[in-house]
């Protein structure tokens, strides 16, 4: 159906392909903030105190960054090959490119890119993104219309309802409950960090455990895609697997070291208080109680003598604490 020297009165729809997460460009955004706005008080921290607490903020905001950013990551598990294969259907046109799968807790990323770009006269560089939400399946019809490439259909059917290898409940599921207890470790983050303000350090380090404890049951979630037979894909005559990706090896490392700084904590509070609490600029609560101290007092001892009706004792105190609002520093 056409008219106007073969011009078609309906167009497809253009193809917008996955370039970066919003949520994840946001939460990289706010951090960066935060940041900046604590290295520009730095200058106002006088003394030793100064390197310990930008170590403790930069140190407090890659790990609240990372739990975060995880969440809305697309690679904990990654895998790839260079293929040679039909580019489409009803076609016999064969393409040499690059395909990647990516998965992460909330979907899919597929991507082909030929090599080189330029091929069968279509530049050859697709990113597309399948999600969780709902069913798979649904995403994977609406790109049957589109009429994406062979390689890339072949990939995406591995994660529908009704595939024998079941990737869908596998990665579905246990993304859900590593997202649910990367939550809960990021929770126990901002509790940590509201008790080291406080002079409950030992809390803080206990609640820094907890979120190491929480990031280890994440990955243990994720983890359990190892218990089932793996599926192998296979494109053209090349075949790949998934393995673990950046986002679970940074987990591990982000679990690490929010456990190692909790246990040191810990450590330190039970052999050494009074270093840790001087680390974190913190008393013991014991000067409160001390008397201030007064400047330099000169006492009229022909006043004292003439005092009449009152020991010289008493007099001598009396004189003492009138002197105290006399010469009282700061007043």
């Amino acid at each position: 159906m056409t008219f106007y020297n073969d011009i078609y009165p309906f167009y497809p729809e253009q193809r917008t392909p996955f370039i970066f997460n919003l949520n994840l460009l946001i939460v990289i955004l706010v951090l960066s903030v935060f940041a900046a706005a604590f290295l520009l008080i730095l200058p106002g921290i006088r003394g030793k105190p100064r390197l310990f607490w930008m170590i403790r903020i930069i140190l407090s905001l890659f790990v609240g960054a990372v739990i975060v950013a995880v969440n809305f990551s697309g690679d904990w598990a990654a895998g790839g090959a260079k293929v040679t294969t039909t580019y489409k259907s009803f076609s016999s046109g064969v393409v040499s490119a690059d395909v990647g799968l990516r998965v992460g807790l909330s979907g899919i990323n597929v991507t082909l890119k030929g090599d080189p770009v330029n091929q069968l006269n279509e530049t050859i560089d697709y990113n597309e993104m399948f999600r969780w939400t709902d069913i798979l399946d649904k995403d994977y019809a609406e790109a049957l219309k589109r009429g994406l490439p062979n390689p890339i259909l072949h990939i995406a059917e591995k994660f529908t309802l009704n595939s024998p290898c079941g990737l869908f409940y596998q990665y579905r599921y246990s993304g859900r409950y590593t997202s649910a207890t990367m939550w809960t470790a990021f929770c126990c983050w901002l509790i940590a960090n509201i008790l080291l303000s406080m002079p409950v350090v030992l809390y803080a380090g206990c609640m820094m455990l907890a979120t190491g404890a929480f990031i280890f049951f994440s990955l243990a979630s994720f983890a359990t895609i190892q218990n089932v037979p793996p599926c192998i894909f296979t494109v053209g005559t090349v075949s790949f697997q998934l393995e673990f990706g950046a986002s679970f090896w940074l987990s591990l490392t982000i679990g690490l070291l929010t456990t190692f700084l909790g246990v040191l904590v810990v450590l330190l509070d039970c052999l050494a208080p009074e270093a840790l609490k001087e680390a974190f600029s913190m008393t013991s609560g014991e000067d409160d109680d001390d008397e201030p101290v007064l400047g330099t007092a000169y006492i009229n001892h022909s006043f004292l003598e003439d005092v009449t009706g009152a020991s010289q004792e008493q007099a001598l105190r009396q004189t003492a604490k009138d002197l105290t609002y006399i010469n009282m520093p700061n007043l």
